[in-house]
């Protein structure tokens, strides 16, 4: 299209090469005359749904006029919210994201459209628009920097669930960044950030972060608990936005802080914690929202008496928790991760519990595959700890083929999701086994390095570059 053309233009020189009436464009595109003709003679800006019926008459693609549309008809106009929400939401519907940006920059001159921005970031973020959503989100957040608001915070907030993904050096900055943010958040609020907070950090095993925010969980959620008791029976309900139950919030803390312990080899520390989530006769509630939770926690609890069990050296208990994995297909990955490592660190031989569950192990890979993002990310991170442990396991056991095998599968896993604790700990095994590995196993793991070294210095000038 020429510096001069505008929709308009091209619609009559459409009508007059096709030989078409207002009247007979009325009728194709479902539109009023009298409307048609304030639209065509310019009496009337054009609302988006009517020039996408327009467009589509033409034989055109979706949003082929946009560009011209924002020019036209907003740019050049007073900002009509009436008009541009519509516009907004189109856009994000056709992934047309460098428009949204244009009309969220050209309207946070004023600050003024923040709420109305926020809202309907909102309402994107409900129907999954994620990309959409984050660009009004980034510009309410720019407009508002010095405001301390809490809509601020909120918009940080759903940033950081929206940024997370399977980098894990991406996902340590993006909750590094969150984390100021979290005491302007509503009270109420707060709980559910700080749950996603220490899942990441979790995630990341950073374990002095998981246990600080943890505790920090722990204790408002019990100051609430006790709050909600009275306001509950005024007939108040406060906290019906979060996304658990409020007594989860209190569990959910010694459950990570449990774990902690573990990783610290404070296993008489753990048993102590998994005690406290296992009796949960104080709470009051008995609908099956809250059944279904504590029957969760009970299982965990006793899924992590086996595992604190296990890491203290006593192998007694092996047995029953391979039972219980058996019947909670759920905690397969997560256990056999126990079960290895356990065996690792007391030099047990499993192979018979191995062969056993052969096929699900070849399987766990491709399940990760068409995983919701946000428990992709932990399953990732403990699928490539697994092949970490496996390697470890079938190496020292003199398994050579079969240890080299899932040690260059976790290197190339663990490169995916840029884990460098577990890169490092895959390229020191294997240094340490080389002379056992086959020339055709050292040549596969010189290549696969390499680009392993590639990705990471691709990665960290990405990183440095953002």
């Amino acid at each position: 299209m020429g510096q001069t053309t505008t929709i308009r233009s091209e619609v009559e020189k459409f009508m007059e090469s096709e030989k078409l009436t207002l009247s007979d464009v009325g009728r194709r595109t479902g539109l009023n005359v009298g409307t048609l003709s304030m639209v065509i003679t310019g009496g009337r800006i054009m609302a988006v749904s009517q020039l996408d019926r327009i467009t589509e008459l033409m034989g055109l693609h979706e949003g082929y006029f946009y560009e011209l549309y924002i020019e036209e008809n907003i740019a050049a106009a007073q900002p009509n919210w009436r008009r541009l929400r519509p516009f907004i939401f189109r856009c994000a519907e056709l992934n047309k994201l460098d428009y949204i940006q244009q009309i969220t920059d050209w309207l946070l001159d004023s600050v003024v459209y923040c709420p109305v921005l926020f809202e309907a970031a909102e309402e994107l973020l409900q129907e999954g628009k994620k990309a959409a959503a984050a660009i009004l989100y980034e510009g309410v957040a720019v407009t508002e920097h010095s405001q301390h608001s809490e809509r601020l915070a909120l918009c940080q907030y759903r940033l950081f669930t929206i940024r997370l993904g399977e980098d894990q050096t991406h996902n340590l900055q993006v909750a590094a960044q969150f984390e100021p943010y979290i005491e302007r958040l509503d009270e109420v609020l707060q709980l559910d950030a700080l749950k996603d907070l220490a899942n990441v950090y979790r995630s990341l095993r950073e374990w002095d972060k998981v246990d600080k925010i943890a505790e920090l969980m722990g204790t408002r959620g019990r100051m609430h608990y006790f709050a909600e008791r009275r306001q509950h029976r005024r007939g108040e309900d406060p906290y019906s936005k979060l996304s658990r139950p409020l007594f989860v919030y209190i569990v959910y803390s010694d459950l990570l802080r449990g774990s902690v312990c573990e990783e610290r080899g404070d296993y008489e520390q753990a048993l102590e914690f998994a005690s406290r989530y296992d009796d949960l006769s104080w709470v009051k509630e008995r609908d099956e929202d809250t059944e279904h939770w504590k029957r969760l926690f009970q299982g965990w609890a006793k899924a992590n008496f086996y595992v604190s069990t296990l890491f203290s050296g006593d192998f007694s208990v092996l047995y029953d928790y391979v039972d219980y994995f058996e019947t909670n297909k759920d905690e397969f990955l997560l256990s056999l991760l126990n079960i290895v490592d356990a065996a690792n660190r007391s030099n047990v031989n499993i192979d018979d519990i191995l062969l056993r569950f052969e096929l699900e192990i070849k399987s766990l890979g491709e399940q990760l595959e068409g995983t919701v993002i946000y428990s992709k990310r932990f399953k990732a991170e403990r699928y490539s700890r697994l092949l970490s442990e496996l390697s470890k396991y079938f190496l020292q056991q003199g398994q050579y083929k079969v240890g080299f095998k899932y040690l260059l599968e976790c290197l190339q896993k663990s490169s995916i999701i840029s884990n460098e604790t577990i890169i490092i700990k895959c390229v020191g095994l294997f240094e340490s086994f080389r002379e056992y590995a086959a020339s055709e196993t050292q040549v596969a793991y010189q290549i696969l390095f390499r680009e392993v070294y590639r990705n990471e210095k691709n990665h960290r000038f990405a990183v440095s570059s953002h």
